[in-house]
């Protein structure tokens, strides 16, 4: 009797290459990570297998008996990214900076590199994207140099961990992950398995030898980290440099951190002679003058639990086109549409729909919480009027399409923050809480009662208007 087969023939699976999931058909869409294009075949379906009960390389101990001192955080010398980091680096702590090309993100590494090496805390520097002498040229414009800090310039792994051996640092900085590639690993530099390979052994190596490592990311396009999404897992911490590269203003935010918060942010200033952090960075924010200009408001934003100071600027002109312009800068287009509309059906402001508006911040800040609406709706309506508003005056509160003030988060540390700056009056919705001391609140409920602190002033007509008049 001819014998069956007892097992059907294999069929192949398919792995998303962003996140790891397996499939056993393909699909154009990892369900898992929503990427398109990364689900791709790698052979037959895995065979069961069951894992037997090995060596214990650690004994198990009651929690109230496991070191916590060895997850104590060491100063890296820059305050602002202390903050971010949750008070410092984590001995076998990896951390993953990404950021867009020119932000800034080698100055500032290498900065935080020659702190600790002149703390007497031996620091490797690798770089796989410059010269050696290329990174030394920078560190002289900035001034870091130290004995205890040591440059090599590999794409190769295992010369890094070479290096590794030799050097035996307590802090690598390698510039960057994508650079870097294994030999016994197929692809180009970059790719997602040199990517997974490269990190995985620095990751490795790192907490068996107690050493905190930064690794620099690149950035897609979109501002997503490069490579699979298996990195952002397998890191302990994740910051993204944000900043525009024709203003001074540099951002560190945290998004993963098993060491610390997530919701504080770093700020920084870079300059010809480096970059410096800003523990009161509100002045890049404003313009300072003696007397208010129509079309300004002040506002105070939350950049995690910080609060800053920021300047709103609007100008209105005649439009010589028929559909007139709508230009924004450091604003969400769709909040000042909205706020325009707002303004015109809540505020009576009939004025705006046939002129050209443009809306912009100071210092090159990004305002994106709801909490700017208000600062956003009053200079709207001061530069239609022509008015300007009262000096030493902050607008802060969310505005709805029903043109109601509503409430938002930390108003108390708002307004302290613009008491402490020397501004004594503001605008906000009811209910604010304890008010700092010397500072007048005017509670508002909607935009009309808001609209009420521009004076009693009609716009100056236009020349030829004031002709055809008489």
């Amino acid at each position: 009797m001819a014998t069956r087969k007892s097992s059907a023939k294999e069929r192949p699976s398919y792995r998303c290459t962003e996140c790891g999931w397996t499939t056993a058909k393909w699909l154009g869409r990892c369900p898992e990570c929503q990427a398109w294009g990364t689900v791709e075949e790698f052979g037959g379906a895995p065979a069961v297998r069951t894992t037997a009960p090995g060596r214990v390389t650690t004994a198990a101990l009651p929690i109230g008996q496991v070191d916590g001192k060895q997850a104590t955080a060491r100063s890296t010398g820059v305050p602002e990214l202390d903050r971010v980091l949750g008070g410092g680096l984590v001995p076998g702590a990896v951390v993953l900076l990404a950021g867009e090309p020119g932000v800034g993100k080698s100055t500032l590494l290498l900065d935080v590199a020659a702190k600790a090496a002149s703390a007497e805390h031996r620091t490797l520097y690798v770089t796989g994207e410059e010269s050696a002498s290329q990174v030394r040229l920078r560190a002289d414009r900035i001034g870091a140099l130290d004995e205890d800090l040591y440059l090599a310039a590999e794409t190769d792994l295992s010369a890094v961990l070479g290096h590794l051996d030799s050097v035996k640092p307590s802090l690598l900085i390698l510039d960057s992950v994508q650079t870097v590639a294994s030999p016994e690993i197929d692809g180009a530099p970059g790719g997602m398995a040199q990517v997974r390979e490269v990190a995985g052994a620095l990751i490795r190596a790192s907490k068996e030898r107690g050493m905190s490592t930064l690794l620099v990311g690149h950035v897609t396009k979109d501002g997503a980290i490069a490579g699979p999404r298996l990195l952002e897992h397998l890191v302990d911490v994740v910051l993204h440099f944000e900043g525009d590269r024709h203003a001074r203003l540099r951002l560190v935010r945290g998004v993963k951190n098993r060491y610390g918060t997530t919701d504080e942010v770093g700020c920084f200033e870079l300059h010809d002679e480096g970059i410096i952090g800003l523990a009161d960075p509100s002045g890049l924010f404003l313009t300072r003058r003696d007397e208010p200009v129509p079309g300004t408001c002040l506002t105070v934003t939350l950049e995690g639990r910080r609060p800053l100071v920021a300047e709103v600027q609007a100008l209105t002109v005649d439009s010589q086109i028929p559909s007139p312009r709508r230009t924004t800068s450091g604003l969400e287009t769709s909040r000042v549409s909205m706020m325009l509309a707002v303004l015109e059906q809540r505020g009576r402001i009939s004025a705006l729909g046939k002129r050209d508006i443009y809306s912009a911040t100071v210092g090159g800040v990004k305002l994106s919480e709801p909490a700017a609406d208000l600062a956003v709706a009053l200079a709207l309506a001061s530069a239609a009027s022509d008015t300007p508003l009262p000096k030493n005056l902050v607008a802060i509160g969310e505005v709805g399409l029903a043109g109601e003030v509503r409430r938002v988060t930390g108003v108390q540390r708002r307004l302290s923050e613009a008491a402490r700056l020397g501004f004594t009056h503001a605008l906000v919705p009811t209910d604010p809480g304890k008010i700092p001391d010397g500072m007048r609140v005017l509670e508002v409920a909607d935009v009309g009662q808001a609209l009420s602190v521009l004076p009693k002033r009609v716009r100056r007509e236009a020349p030829r208007e004031e002709e055809a008049r008489r």
